[in-house]
């Protein structure tokens, strides 16, 4: 039996990932990963402010292809 991490504990992880640019993307990719009660779990300024840090310190835009551009 594997556990599953907490909808705060996998926010932490998204945050750390660099895939996420702000907690709107974390609050997707939980929503698309299966969490529910998101906007429960992830509520209040300094929470928000904790998990906007994060993303800020870790983003990693996507590469481009230049064939794309």
């Amino acid at each position: 039996m594997q556990n599953r991490p907490t909808t705060l504990e996998r926010a932490y992880e998204l945050a750390r990932t660099g895939r996420c640019r702000t907690v709107s993307d974390i609050k997707q990719a939980l929503a698309s990963e299966g969490y529910d009660r998101i906007q429960d779990s992830l509520y209040g300024p300094t929470l928000g402010a904790a998990l906007r840090k994060l993303c800020q310190e870790n983003y990693t835009a996507p590469a481009v292809d230049p064939a794309e551009t």
